[in-house]
């Protein structure tokens, strides 16, 4: 289905993405983990195509997604839904407006100015909210709502699109521990019942394990595992994160962070 190239992404002098490749061959649930910095998130733009490769090749199902442009670059995007950590929802507009927003690509620029959809496409939009436990909500304006649920209007949006791959880019790094869970649990639940492929950015071993098929650990823009979730073994955590180094030498409150969640991360790999 999915295959990247020894895609590479760089900036200036910095190499955000360094020539990674893997293949998915069905629809899977795959968590992407790493510290900041790893590129993560950039390879998931790029397979949005909001961010061009410097190098290599994605192609889904024989179709080389680096090369569209225009109308077919629109209609990739509109296949792999993205969903952002800070929701990028339209505060003031009422839920379900936002969650009709997934079907702008498919509009006609006259509909959208005049904010014009099918009923066909409303009910559709109640629908996915029902399904997502937020129904009660579509009337209200999406900044009356808290985080978790603006997450979740967030994934109704990217299915009103229909894609055939959900990317998340840390949906619940800015959640409680609950909203969170509800949040993981509605992405895996898309991917168990709808047949969709869902790759999210995760920041913690244990969410990757609970929800995720499969998991690929990134360092210095590199792929350094690529595995189930039982293989992420005390080692391989070490080679994601850089555990090893001395936690004591941390001078700034951000490498503090990473120091202590890197800790973190080795001991929920020991109990576990």
């Amino acid at each position: 289905m999915l295959q990247l190239k020894k895609v590479t992404k760089v900036f200036g002098a910095n190499t955000a993405v360094d020539s990674v490749s893997f293949d998915v061959d069905k629809p899977m649930m795959i968590g992407i983990i790493g510290r900041s910095g790893a590129g993560k998130s950039t390879l998931l733009r790029m397979l949005n195509r909001l961010t061009d490769t410097t190098s290599g090749e994605m192609t889904f199902e024989g179709v080389d997604v680096t090369a569209l442009k225009g109308a077919a670059k629109r209609s990739w995007q509109s296949q792999c839904a993205m969903i952002f950590q800070q929701f990028n929802l339209v505060p003031r507009m009422d839920v379900v407006s936002n969650v009709l927003h997934g079907t702008l690509n498919q509009r006609s620029t006259l509909a959208t100015m005049f904010n014009l959809y099918p009923d066909a496409d409303i009910h559709r939009a109640i629908d996915i909210l029902e399904r997502l436990g937020i129904a009660e909500h579509a009337p209200k304006r999406a900044e009356a709502l808290s985080g978790g649920q603006q997450q979740r209007v967030a994934i109704a949006r990217a299915l009103m699109q229909d894609p055939r791959i959900i990317l998340a880019d840390e949906p619940i790094a800015s959640l409680d521990p609950m909203n969170a869970q509800v949040v993981m649990q509605s992405l895996r639940d898309i991917h168990e019942q709808d047949g969709r492929m869902v790759i999210a950015n995760l920041h913690t071993l244990d969410t990757a394990r609970r929800y995720c098929d499969r998991v690929i650990g990134m360092r210095g823009g590199k792929i350094v595992f690529d595995g189930t979730p039982e293989q992420l073994t005390t080692g391989v955590a070490r080679d994601i994160y850089g555990a090893d180094a001395s936690f004591s030498e941390a001078t700034t409150s951000t490498q503090i962070e990473q120091s202590e969640a890197a800790k973190k991360l080795i001991e929920e790999v020991v109990s576990a």
